[in-house]
């Protein structure tokens, strides 16, 4: 039924639907009910140690074989800017006043390591099938060692620029991250978050403009979707926020009663959470602060400011400090396990495309 195989040859998969690596929500146990349907699991390694990275990779290897990709950010490490962070704390006073919680105690520390040489070593001892990246590449070197270790590599990218970059610098796949995605935007080569691209008008730009595979991200959540990205000429589609709906993700009351009741234009590109725009549905904060301040701190620093918060508002069920991450199509979102959910995208896209074959 798949008449484009490019990526399920390239990567060894049954079914071109990709499990986005969402950090946070995602781990081992939603990544195998993924990969046990034919689909691509994935691992984001973002915000695990190098230890709890090899552990849950472990788990994956024990119940399925299959390939897995590992994620990795790629982002400039930042320069502290301790008169930036005092601002920002400053901004934050009155909430932790009215939270009661100590103005003066230390920030916890918010952060996302960058791939590095100790992150290469740990991908060439585990040596995953796929490894992607966010934000850009690492340097050349250290893609030519992961690429050596036997990984494809793949990226994203949220404009035809971004895509041209990453084929020239040796990418199996690029990601086509449109507008519409939750979460980090992809963005590595700078632009104005209001010129960013949707899916629909991305995704055959990026597919004339490069020779390798392409995989549409951004607003797809059923079948119509998936067939309607394939018709665009992406070779699979990578699917995130409606896999949030899952039992297996990792995603607190607060987050999980907002993706429920949320509608279509209650999501915003914000910094107010990392530093770096995301989307998200809005809250308190975010509307309060606006949603793309420049008073956060460079990324991915504005998170620890805002930890303390979080936890006094979220026990409480209050999502007013935490981020929200969800794309636009939240509306399509189904409440069914990871695994079943997986086999009902198939079902639908294929009946699809029959539907499409058969007119």
């Amino acid at each position: 039924m798949w008449r484009d195989r490019r990526i399920l040859d390239l990567f060894g998969i049954e079914h071109p639907i990709l499990l986005a690596p969402m950090a946070g929500p995602v781990l081992s146990d939603m990544a195998i009910a993924v990969a046990t349907e034919g689909g691509l699991g994935a691992l984001p390694s973002a915000m695990l140690s190098p230890e709890q990275t090899r552990a849950e990779l472990d788990k994956f290897r024990a119940a399925v074989k299959a390939p897995v990709n590992l994620n990795f950010f790629c982002h400039t490490p930042p320069v502290p800017d301790e008169k930036r962070e005092a601002a920002w704390r400053a901004r934050l006073a009155p909430y932790y006043a009215e939270l009661g919680v100590d103005p003066a105690a230390p920030i916890p520390v918010s952060s996302r390591t960058p791939f590095d040489e100790g992150l290469c070593q740990l991908v060439e001892a585990l040596r995953p099938e796929i490894v992607s990246f966010h934000f850009g590449l690492p340097p050349e070197a250290l893609v030519a060692r992961v690429k050596a270790a036997g990984a494809k590599v793949i990226s994203s990218a949220t404009t035809v620029r971004e895509a041209i970059w990453l084929a020239e610098r040796g990418c199996d796949a690029i990601i086509s991250q449109g507008f519409e995605a939750g979460g980090h935007r992809g963005v590595f080569l700078g632009g104005d978050a209001a010129q960013q691209v949707g899916t629909m008008a991305l995704v055959p730009q990026v597919v004339d403009a490069v020779k390798v595979p392409v995989i549409a991200a951004g607003g797809i959540a059923d079948g119509r979707g998936i067939a309607a990205a394939l018709a665009l000429g992406a070779s699979a589609v990578q699917i995130g926020t409606a896999y949030l709906f899952c039992p297996e993700a990792k995603v607190n009351a607060p987050h999980r009663a907002a993706l429920k009741a949320s509608w279509d234009d209650d999501t915003v590109l914000t910094r107010v959470f990392t530093g770096r725009p995301a989307r998200g549905i809005a809250n308190r904060i975010v509307r309060e602060i606006g949603a793309m301040s420049e008073l956060p701190p460079q990324f991915p620093l504005a998170g620890g400011a805002l930890m303390p918060l979080r936890g006094k508002a979220e026990p409480a069920g209050s999502g007013d400090f935490t981020p929200l991450w969800s794309g636009q199509a939240m509306r399509l979102g189904r409440e069914l396990p990871a695994g079943e959910l997986t086999r009902t995208l198939v079902r639908e896209t294929q009946d699809r495309l029959r539907q499409i074959a058969d007119h």
